[in-house]
């Protein structure tokens, strides 16, 4: 199928951009790398009236190393993040989860803001800036505001975005001494859509958990922390054994929807089986 028809604008400002959404409110969807809503739009699941295309701004794009945090503009590519030594070196949660992304070609257009404004249920990136406490910076006619990854997924392709902003970045903060993470997903083939993902991380210092934070996707309407897992971790010895007797608070955690990939025990059972994994290979942890 082809798309209805639309117009088309291309700003070259962050500040342009942000004219045409206050004039044409819910009629504007931005495009950024298109992997997602261009076949949206194909399948008439999406009929925008316009688009407004920001890949001309440059002060979207990049990634910015700071004394507190790592800094990525909305419109780095995937690739761009999965090839950074910034992101290897200070968030390899993050350059874990990349490869996992769909395929190379999707890669090399999709956008970090896209994935993350879109707010799949299933992504990757949205799991990690939860995990690592990210927070999202947008822009309005008002200005700028900052909002917490915790309160930014609000569910189903849903998101603290208001009409008319524009999401322009995310800050990860630098990870503390001793601190360390792991990822991990199962899907059918690789590059799919995960059945179930995990992203964890925390400290295993002095052989102990310690601030702990565990996020699933795929297993819910958006990216979910599992609270009562974490506090179970939480001060324990960082081993195999402590991981599995832990598992068993995952069932008030978490309370996975039957889908085309399994039924809820069924997801609920991969979670658990992949929590594990993920955890184990943490550093420090016996």
């Amino acid at each position: 199928m082809k798309a209805p028809r639309f117009a088309y604008a291309r700003p070259a400002s962050v500040a342009e951009a942000l004219l045409l959404l206050a004039e044409h409110k819910d009629d504007a969807r931005v495009l950024a790398g298109g992997q997602s809503l261009v076949p949206m739009m194909n399948f008439r699941l999406a009929a925008p009236k316009i688009l407004v295309d920001i890949n001309r701004i440059a002060a979207l794009a990049g990634i910015k190393v700071t004394r507190n945090h790592v800094r990525i503009g909305a419109l780095t590519r995937h690739v761009e993040i999965e090839r950074s030594e910034d992101v290897a070196r200070h968030l390899p949660l993050v350059a874990s989860a990349m490869p996992h992304i769909a395929h190379p070609a999707i890669r090399n257009r999709g956008t970090f803001g896209g994935s993350c404004a879109l707010a799949d249920p299933a992504a990757e990136l949205p799991a990690c800036a939860l995990a690592l406490d990210a927070t999202f910076i947008v822009a309005g006619k008002k200005g700028e505001r900052r909002i917490a990854a915790e309160d930014f997924f609000k569910g189903l392709y849903a998101t603290a975005l208001k009409s008319g902003e524009l999401l322009i970045a995310a800050e990860f903060p630098l990870p503390k001494p001793g601190y360390t993470s792991a990822f991990g997903e199962l899907a059918r083939r690789h590059g799919d859509y995960a059945m179930v993902g995990v992203a964890a991380h925390g400290s295993a210092q002095g052989k102990r958990f310690s601030d702990m934070r565990v996020v699933f996707f795929g297993v819910a309407d958006r990216p979910q922390r599992a609270a009562q897992f974490e506090r179970a971790l939480d001060g324990q010895p960082a081993a195999a054994k402590t991981i599995a007797a832990a598992l068993a608070e995952l069932d008030a955690d978490l309370s996975p929807r039957a889908d085309l990939h399994g039924s809820a025990a069924t997801k609920l059972h991969l979670a658990k089986v992949l929590a594990g994994r993920v955890l184990e290979q943490m550093e420090g942890v016996s």
